[in-house]
């Protein structure tokens, strides 16, 4: 099975499901929370409240029946539609919609248990109606953040950073061979990472065992940042922290601590310096995009106009990709050999096809191609630059030039989390779902922190729907759209397997999400960009 071949489902959904009246959009408000029936979304102060789409039918129900004791019965009838569920379970639900209402089983200040016999919503809510037309349903968007997702920079423009020698927290005054090994290793592998610009070990070390002010030394150096450490070894355990500085501000902007044992020590070097280079990447990135974000609106220099378009791209939402690739064309401008922003382009095109923001996918195929292979002429070994071009051939059909390209840069960088997602996505519509699994781990594993990793959590669920695991697919797409709501694309997948696993009443709540996103939608057109 393909990923477009849960398509059948979503068209059998869309003629068989009950949608719900747009008419209907009322919006319960109370003490800070808004329960928006229409978006099926909770709100609090404004801010969207993760909840699985279980839980909000029920904070729907009770709240529709404000001051009404609720049997358990009813509830069961209602929200669960009469199907056997354990005691245990309906607690765990109601449990999560008190905490997602900022309540709980003791305080019972907005979901009160009457034992024996029920349920009550104590709250007075007022009634607004909002027109369904506009972003009421959506969350709002994080406009400009620099920390949603963002991508290595140019080799001549890129971040620099300084490893210092990491401390030696070991009685044994003799391991600091150990704490040296780890510090040369993670040297070595951010060295791979062409856009990093890194101090050579010569010149870091002359801090050993000196007190150092980030800043100084980012003045000394002349680096944006500074990675410094610790390392305990005990008996056969050992401890490793880290922790990343901008030398401008002296601000911490990643930490991390590493536990291990030491029954394999190269090993386990391996691991703390592939998880620290890691993770570090995407803290690097945002970092940068932030402070592009910050420089003078009068600046039109290739690498900021970039930098500002990160974000934009990443969100992996319509509006936000026209955004990001109005300000990569401007980069374009002043730089056309810029390979990052060619790749990046490319990416945009490609992401207009694959997501339904197009209604001509032959001309954006050609555009995401052109691009691209503008780009490959000046990618050289940029393992990133080669991981979007990989990408964009992945969304426009061109499989094998994206192997080809993926497995170029995951071997220059193998610590490249976004090569790995690409991958795994490659393997999804290869029909390889454990080999996509795999390649989605790894790069979870890589860049645990990442704001990207949402697109991991949906690739993963699609490699379970691939092997016909309904119940896996949908948990790991209900996490992805909990980790990023703005991103209505998910449902084209989730739907299908809400309907595959019986579950028709989820899909009913799911589809005028995907509907509002996409007004004039047809099976025919999701086929058309999810074919594999």
């Amino acid at each position: 099975m393909s990923f477009a071949a849960g398509v059948a489902l979503l068209e059998c959904a869309t003629v068989s499901l009950n949608m719900p009246d747009a008419s209907d959009n009322r919006v319960l408000v109370f003490h800070g929370f808004d329960v928006d029936l229409c978006a099926a979304v909770v709100r609090r102060d404004g801010s969207v409240v993760e909840v699985e789409p279980q839980v909000f039918e029920l904070i729907a129900f009770l709240a529709t029946n404000q001051g009404r004791l609720i049997s358990y019965d009813e509830i069961l009838e209602q929200v669960w539609k009469k199907r056997h569920v354990s005691d245990a379970a309906v607690a765990t639900r109601i449990n999560a919609a008190r905490k997602a209402l900022g309540d709980d089983g003791t305080a019972q200040r907005v979901i009160k248990t009457v034992r024996g016999r029920g349920l009550r919503f104590e709250l007075e809510h007022q009634v607004e109606n909002k027109d369904y037309g506009d972003a009421a349903m959506r969350p709002p968007a994080e406009k400009g953040s620099g920390n949603r997702f963002n991508f290595l920079e140019p080799p001549h423009q890129g971040p620099s950073i300084a490893v210092l020698p990491f401390d030696n927290m070991s009685s044994d005054a003799e391991q600091e061979y150990f704490a040296d090994g780890i510090v040369e290793d993670i040297i070595t592998g951010l060295s791979r990472v062409k856009p990093f610009l890194v101090i050579a070990r010569n010149s870091t070390f002359t801090y050993k065992g000196k007190p150092v002010d980030v800043r100084q030394v980012g003045r000394e150096l002349n680096v944006r940042y500074v990675l410094e450490g610790s390392v305990r070894k005990s008996d056969r355990t050992v401890r490793i922290t880290s922790q990343l500085s901008d030398t401008g501000s002296g601000h911490h902007i990643w930490a991390d601590r590493f536990d291990g044992t030491l029954s394999d020590i190269f090993e386990l070097q391996d691991r703390v310096t592939s998880s620290v280079i890691g993770a570090i990447q995407p803290s690097i990135r945002a970092a940068e995009s932030s402070r592009s974000q910050r420089k003078r609106s009068g600046s039109i220099d290739a690498y900021d106009l970039y930098m500002q378009a990160l974000p934009h791209v990443a969100a992996l939402e319509r509006a936000e990709n026209a955004k990001g690739l109005s300000l990569l064309e401007q980069a374009l401008r002043a730089d056309p050999s810029y390979a990052s922003a060619l790749a990046m382009a490319a990416w945009c095109h490609g992401q207009r096809c694959v997501y339904n923001w197009t209604d001509d996918w032959s001309a954006e195929a050609r555009r995401a191609l052109q691009l691209a292979n503008q780009a490959v002429s000046h990618a050289g070994d940029d393992s990133f630059a080669l991981s979007m071009l990989g990408a964009a051939h992945t969304l426009v059909r061109e499989f094998e030039t994206a192997y080809k390209l993926l497995e170029r840069a995951v071997e220059l960088d193998p610590n490249c989390a976004w090569g790995w997602n690409r991958l795994g996505w490659l393997n999804g519509y290869l029909n390889k779902p454990r080999e996509s699994i795999e390649c989605f781990e790894k790069a979870i594993r890589l860049s645990p922190l990442d704001p990207m990793n949402f697109n991991c959590f949906v690739g993963i669920g699609s490699a379970h729907f691939l092997e016909q695991h309904q119940d896996d697919a949908i948990r790991w797409m209900e996490k992805a759209l909990a980790a990023h709501p703005g991103a209505c694309w998910i449902y084209r997948q989730l739907i299908p397997a809400y309907v595959s696993a019986g579950r028709i009443e989820d899909a009913k709540r799911a589809l005028p999400n995907l509907v509002h996103e996409y007004p004039g939608i047809t099976c025919e057109k999701i086929r058309a960009a999810m074919r594999g």
